[in-house]
């Protein structure tokens, strides 16, 4: 079984180029034009009843928390496919659980970041390898059985049925 750890990021070399070319564009063509924003709106004098200065610097304030956001990402991201035997479920993988008393209850998720997902259209969602269902599967093989407590406390049980790389 493999080594890896829940908390990493897999990314394929797609998914990291796309997220790299978002922080290009938030550096060096969003933080200009949201400062050129912010300065025409200053020139207009009381900043107290000015909406645009205080859209922009809210807009400011969120384009520098996804900047903060993309550099740990890219920082700290694992670029490639997880190593490790085919069947098992690791994060960066997209897997497929059946629930348990009705076999056609299927789910298909990636376990890992939201980050990735715009590079697969056929995969709707992540589930954090943090989650309840992410905690109960990651570590474990294709047809292991796993079981979790829901936010409602009802205890899930679940049959991997599909482990594949992104």
């Amino acid at each position: 079984m493999s080594d890896i750890t829940p908390d990493v990021v897999w990314l394929t070399q797609e998914a990291y180029d796309k997220l790299e070319a978002e922080l290009d564009h938030f550096k060096n063509i969003g933080r200009p034009e949201v400062s050129s924003r912010i300065q025409a709106a200053r020139e207009e004098g009381d900043l107290s009843e000015n909406g645009g200065y205080h859209a922009a610097k809210e807009e400011q304030g969120q384009m520098e928390s996804r900047i903060r956001q993309l550099e740990h990402l890219l920082e700290t991201a694992h670029v490639g496919e997880p190593e490790g035997d085919p069947d098992d479920v690791t994060p960066g993988k997209v897997v497929t659980v059946a629930y348990d008393g009705d076999p056609d209850d299927t789910e298909t998720f990636l376990l890992g970041s939201r980050e990735v997902l715009g590079t697969d259209e056929s995969i709707e969602q992540a589930v954090s390898p943090q989650s309840p269902l992410g905690a109960a599967v990651v570590g474990r093989r294709v047809g292991d059985k796993a079981s979790y407590d829901a936010p409602n406390g009802k205890t899930i049980h679940v049959t991997i049925t599909a482990a594949r790389p992104l």
